[in-house]
């Protein structure tokens, strides 16, 4: 089996990784055990990489009307195909690869419903993680990254103050609620699903991009869920 190519977001992080959509995709090949390299991509550079590859724009127009490419983007050589968008990508990779599924029980459909409703009560809190993340780019990207993100999440992007965090802790103890209504430890209980992949992707984001105390303060919220959530997490995906 040749190894799948996975394209992500270059940082000035060590390791580089610190996107939520591409950590997603990155969960599931270690989840399923799939072999696979990572190819590292500017993120001022990342239409013309994809272009270049044959991947598919996302459907969205930026501000000079050109058509937006995005990753992650996979590339699987066994097959030939290109996928864009982490849940398609995940999904391509359970009808694919399904050994070790993600989508138990026929799941897919609620965890697409679930993916959405995340997104939603994330898009509140985008900005300090947004002001952020511009600042684990190179300048170049950074700067990329600040016009482009801009024209959906208005400047300024603030992190000065405790009520900048109010709309993200807002949103976790509504996903902690869901969390409460199960009896294992994972969103359907006791089987390990994309859904815990979705949550802890964007814990991930956090915990590479804020400073110290502000991931200590993320940490400590609803128990101390979201750090030992994203700990597990890790280690069901051989990542710990």
């Amino acid at each position: 089996m040749r190894p799948l190519v996975l394209y992500d977001i270059l940082s000035e992080l060590p390791g580089n990784s610190f996107s939520p959509n591409p950590a997603k995709t990155r969960f599931v090949l270690r989840y399923k055990n799939i072999p696979f390299v990572t190819l590292w991509v500017e993120y001022a550079e990342i239409s013309i990489a994809m272009k270049s590859i044959g991947s598919t724009p996302i459907g969205r127009k930026d501000r000079q009307g050109a058509d937006v490419y995005t990753v992650p983007v996979l590339n699987d050589p066994n097959t030939g195909a290109i996928i864009t968008d982490s849940l398609e990508i995940a999904s391509y990779l359970e009808k694919t690869y399904p050994e070790k599924p993600i989508f138990s029980n026929n799941s897919e459909p609620l965890i697409r419903a679930l993916d959405s409703t995340h997104f939603s009560l994330i898009l509140p809190a985008f900005k300090p993680l947004f002001a952020r993340s511009a600042e684990i780019l190179s300048p170049a990207s950074g700067k990329f990254f600040t016009e482009a993100r801009s024209a959906n999440v208005p400047l300024p992007w603030g992190v000065g103050h405790d009520g900048d965090w109010d709309p993200l802790k807002k949103m976790y103890n509504t996903v902690y609620e869901w969390y409460q209504k199960t009896d294992g430890k994972w969103i359907m209980g006791n089987t390990f699903s994309y859904a815990d992949i979705i949550v802890a992707a964007s814990l991930l984001w956090y915990k590479r991009v804020v400073k110290e105390d502000e991931w200590a303060k993320i940490s400590s919220w609803n128990e101390g869920k979201w750090a030992q959530l994203l700990a597990d997490v890790e280690q069901e995906c051989n990542l710990a």
